[in-house]
């Protein structure tokens, strides 16, 4: 086993804790400019889903593909690549408003999507380092450390969602989105620096196709069934939650609070990880959260004041707060041999589900209960409001949700669209040179004058259309509770939960 006393873990570990701070802030800017995009740009709940979605499964793909290197190229090398992916996500974020100008809606959605996808790239990237470089340097306190590790994660959506509350009315939503690049200076300033030790597996020997064979595990199989529920509930919940909130709360700004203080609560509580799974284990830790999760999200889908949210966003905070570090913990444990390998494509599946089922999912259930409701309600106001384009997801029936341009517009009486017009013609251009702006004008020539009559009705159903996605999104973690009560059982059959030692395997 090599020396990692040489190396300088305190900063190494610094510096990781930097990578993963950078996916919290962007990860929560862009929950609360999601409105801003779609009040913009025109697009439905679906549509903004695919695009959070699409940087998951970027997410997920970058840290399969990557871990299947790590060992051989080196921690250093990938993270210098992570830093420079990060700066060139934000150039094809950033440009989107001058696409949608010269090139239209569709232009921008893509713009949008690709320049979360490379996001997504330099995050995945540093996942599939930090992790195993964590475990390598902390090897007999794992699960402790990847906890510490992954408070970095809350750390930063405390950090994007102070910054959103403190800016977003003050500066555009690019310059809103920029604020990443300072933890993305501040690791990059480390890592080129320090000097990196080789992984705990190729210390040991261990060649690529013995931690590839990790992956026949019964046991591992399970576990990343399991990851995939925890990406989807976790993640693919968070991508969501403010706008939930504060769509129920009819305020964005209480909706970023809540985020904050579950975020805020998840900081703290990864600090003590270690205490509690030497007293329950892993999995006992595991199975407690998973209940939590699901009376947590229960109540928030049921919720019509602020002290129940509260009360609920308190039970769903503290049950997210160990789901995927612990999972980590859990596969760093018990298959050491796997190296990167194993935690990267467990990782990776915990993303992917988040990006391919949980934000898309979401945002169709949104869309699917809203429309529904609205149509019972009022079918001309669904008429009025409704989207041009279907959106399916998965072997469920496309639906036309609401416009998410048009619900802005009629919740400001139309204010921010004659904003938008005069800018435009401000810089001496016709209004009919802009498509987007010159069809939303003329649309609303003629919806103004049933405001009265569509204002309560579209703004119930997207207040009722949140609730129910959360509802249902509750048996995911109640289903979670099961597998991880089997995994129990398993191991209390085999004489308990026992960390494997590599040098012994």
């Amino acid at each position: 086993m090599m020396d990692v006393n040489k190396i300088n873990r305190n900063r190494l570990l610094w510096a990781s804790f930097f990578t993963i701070v950078t996916g919290g802030v962007g990860f929560a800017v862009r929950g609360a400019i999601l409105v801003d995009w779609g009040n913009q740009f025109g697009f439905t709940m679906t549509e903004l889903g695919s695009i959070t979605g699409g940087g998951f499964v970027g997410f997920g793909v970058i840290i399969i593909l990557f871990s299947l290197i790590v060992d051989r190229v080196g921690y250093k090398p990938l993270l210098i690549l992570a830093f420079v992916m990060h700066f060139l996500s934000l150039v094809v974020t950033v440009a989107t408003v001058y696409v949608f100008e010269a090139m239209g809606r569709e232009a921008a959605y893509w713009c949008l999507y690709w320049g979360t996808f490379l996001f997504a790239v330099g995050n995945g990237i540093c996942e599939s380092v930090v992790n195993p470089l964590v475990a390598t340097l902390y090897p007999k306190n794992k699960t402790h450390y990847l906890n510490i590790l992954h408070a970095g994660w809350p750390g930063g959506m405390i950090v994007g969602g102070l910054l959103s509350i403190a800016f977003h009315s003050l500066v555009s939503w690019e310059v809103l989105m920029s604020f990443f690049l300072i933890p993305v200076l501040i690791y990059g300033f480390i890592i080129l620096k320090e000097k990196f030790p080789i992984s705990e597996a190729r210390a040991a020997g261990v060649g690529f196709s013995e931690m590839f064979r990790q992956l026949a595990s019964p046991l591992l199989i399970s576990l990343l069934i399991l990851m995939m529920l925890v990406g989807y509930v976790e993640l693919g919940t968070d991508s969501w939650i403010q706008n939930i909130t504060g769509n129920i709360l009819e305020n964005p700004t209480k909706g970023v609070l809540l985020f904050i203080y579950t975020s805020a609560l998840m900081f703290v509580l990864r600090f003590f990880a270690g205490p509690i799974v030497n007293r329950i284990s892993p999995l006992g830790l595991l199975f407690a959260c998973s209940i939590l999760g699901a009376i947590g999200l229960y109540i928030l889908g049921n919720s019509t004041t602020g002290l129940v949210m509260v009360l609920a966003v308190t039970i769903y905070g503290i049950a997210k707060t160990f789901f995927w570090p612990t999972m980590l913990g859990v596969v760093g444990e018990r298959f050491p041999r796997g190296g990167a390998v194993t935690m990267g494509i467990v990782g990776g599946v915990g993303m992917l589900s988040a990006g391919l089922l949980g934000g898309p999912g979401i945002g169709y259930k949104q869309d699917y209960f809203a429309s529904n409701k609205i149509k019972v309600e009022s079918t001309e106001s669904y008429d009025r409001y409704k989207a041009e384009q279907e959106n399916g997801f998965l072997f469920f029936r496309p639906i036309k949700g609401l416009d998410g341009s048009k619900v802005a517009i009629l919740r400001d009486n139309g204010e921010q669209l004659k904003a938008d017009i005069e800018r435009w013609e401000s810089t001496g251009k016709e209004l009919s040179d802009n498509a987007n702006l010159s069809n939303l004008k003329n649309w609303w020539d003629n919806a103004q004058t049933m405001v009265n009559i569509d204002k309560v009705p579209v703004e119930q159903a997207g207040f009722y259309g949140a609730g129910r996605a959360l509802v249902i999104t509750a048996l995911i973690p109640l289903t979670m509770s099961l597998g991880y009560l089997i995994l129990i059982l398993y191991f209390r059959k085999r004489g308990g939960y026992k960390q494997v030692e590599i040098e012994k395997s």
